[in-house]
């Protein structure tokens, strides 16, 4: 027991830390709704009513989306581009997707390799992609809901200030739907960016994010091993 949780300790710190920042969310969320509610000489609503409602999952898929496109935005990019010195990319001429002998596929694996790395065909081809496949379904599923939930909460307020509906093709192209895209989306991009440039010349010891300390700042963590 101790030893699994020792093997997966990082996936559960932030498994832990998910669960704890949604439920925070999910509670400040309630007691602020139900406080307008007040304030509006409306009746307040119960706690499963408001997690299940539009405003509460506009506000947690927004944040889903740009998280995910981050990571498959930053997966791809990797593939063909380099950042000299940082620890984030690979060395300059190792661009693109390697050959079968790098990649230990097909004639290549090795005997604990997974099935699917071992066969040809689709099935090595999704395997081989299938954490920017995933990634890209999660995203695009998490902002299918952002905009389905958005458009809710659009037309709920437009009512209430006595505004026509749009629907929901229509919402797309409201400045509503992009605000709440395009302001995650450039602090994913500053914090990804940040990232990929502080780590070339700042470190820190023992963390595998980062070049050992003594290693020349032009090198990778690749080329400094």
């Amino acid at each position: 027991m101790l030893r699994s949780v020792r093997n997966n300790a990082l996936s559960i710190l932030f498994l832990v830390l998910f669960t704890v920042a949604l439920m925070g969310q999910s509670i400040a969320g309630f007691l602020e709704n139900n406080e307008e509610l007040t304030q509006h000489a409306q009746a307040p609503i119960g706690f499963l009513e408001f997690i299940t409602s539009s405003e509460f999952v506009v506000d947690v898929a927004e944040n889903w989306q740009s998280e995910f496109l981050q990571f498959f935005l930053f997966i791809a990019a990797t593939i063909w581009l380099v950042q000299r010195g940082s620890p984030e990319s690979k060395k300059p001429g190792d661009e693109g997707p390697g050959d079968d002998r790098d990649q230990k596929v097909g004639r290549y694996a090795e005997p604990d390799s997974p099935e699917w790395a071992r066969r040809g065909g689709l099935p090595q081809v999704l395997f081989a992609n299938s954490l920017l496949l995933v990634m890209g379904s999660i995203f695009l599923l998490s902002w299918l809901a952002q905009s389905l939930a958005g458009v809710v909460v659009y037309n709920s307020e437009n009512a209430e200030h006595g505004q026509a509906a749009v629907a929901w093709l229509e919402y797309l192209s409201t400045p509503d739907f992009w605000n709440r895209t395009l302001q995650n989306w450039q602090s994913e991009f500053l914090a990804v960016g940040t990232m990929i440039a502080f780590s070339i010349f700042l470190r820190q010891r023992g963390s595998s994010e980062s070049k050992p300390v003594g290693a020349p700042h032009y090198q990778s963590a690749e080329e400094s091993q």
